[in-house]
């Protein structure tokens, strides 16, 4: 199994991005193998001073970077030799089994939808996030960014989605779906959620246990959150910031708080699309890389790509 890495993508990169493949490749030796994909003269002088921890990394040559700043479809489409576009081409082709990048979210998005595109019957992918449990393990929220406005039928196939990775990937036999909204009663929340709760309601591929408000998201109520990107970007980022206050203000160290942290899981998955593609955070350091890569070769080795397919194609 290849798992790829955009060298190019992220703040530190490529620097954080080598660093990280090597983290990854120890941890994942004689099972999976590491293919960056970035500026051949920027990333070899990189990899000799790993030295032997290095040789087992692929190198492909990828002349473009899309920078952080850059119109995400303007960019992929002109620049052609990125690093993205060369790894969702890699991916699109079945050279890698799951592409990573901590680079340009949009152009990620963009080459999800035009490279290896939507799953036939899936509205619109969602990119999907993990909430620590206060009694251990991780639940999924989505979306958490890509789609700020959704319809009813969009938020139920999410529901659908994440109840696929959090059963496939994460191990949760049954996972049970909960609509984030405004109140637990039926009638709670905007013309949209209501509309939601009633199609989840008689969805027969889901566990849906109805409506749960914010105070639930860490709790175990519900395995699978289902909300908008809007809203699912908002929990995001406060989550993020209780870790920075956490550690940074008040020095406190915790277990659970821990893994409030982006790099405990390094990425988002694209869900809804045909094949496997992570996206990271900008910021990402090399232990944020290295659990970017282990989360896509649980992906790829769960076959939750196949899995989402046979749902939506019957």
């Amino acid at each position: 199994m290849k798992i790829a890495l955009d060298a190019m993508g992220g703040d530190f990169a490529p620097q954080a991005a080598v660093d990280g493949a090597v983290l990854a490749a120890k941890a994942l030796a004689g099972k999976a193998q590491i293919v960056l994909i970035g500026q051949e003269d920027a990333v070899r002088p990189l990899l000799q001073q790993h030295g032997a921890d290095a040789e087992n990394l692929i190198l492909v040559s990828a002349s473009q970077i899309i920078e952080m700043g850059e119109h995400p479809a303007k960019a992929y489409q002109q620049k052609q030799d990125s690093s993205i576009a060369v790894g969702y081409r890699m991916l699109h082709a079945g050279e890698v089994e799951a592409f990573c990048s901590a680079g340009n979210t949009g152009a990620m998005l963009v080459g999800a939808m035009f490279s290896v595109k939507p799953v036939p019957g899936v509205m619109r992918p969602a990119i999907a996030n993990f909430v620590p449990k206060l009694h251990g393990g991780l639940g999924i929220l989505l979306d958490v960014g890509a789609n700020a406005e959704c319809k009813p039928e969009m938020l139920e196939q999410f529901g659908e989605l994440g109840s696929l990775y959090a059963q496939y990937v994460l191990g949760i036999e049954r996972p049970k779906v909960g609509l984030m909204n405004l109140g637990e009663e039926e009638g709670k929340g905007t013309a949209i959620t209501q509309a939601t709760h009633q199609l989840l309601k008689v969805n027969p591929h889901i566990h849906f246990i109805g409506n749960i408000e914010g105070r639930d998201l860490f709790n175990d109520k519900a395995d699978v959150i289902v909300c908008d990107g809007y809203t699912g970007n908002v929990m995001l980022k406060m989550a993020e910031s209780i870790y920075d206050i956490m550690a940074e203000k008040q020095m406190l160290l915790d277990p659970f708080f821990n893994k409030f942290n982006y790099e405990a899981v390094g990425g988002s998955p694209i869900l809804g699309i045909n094949d496997n593609a992570i996206i990271g955070h900008g910021v990402s350091t090399p232990t944020a890389i290295c659990n970017m890569l282990h989360q896509g070769y649980q992906m790829a080795s769960s076959g939750i790509s196949d899995q989402i397919k046979n749902t939506f194609k019957s």
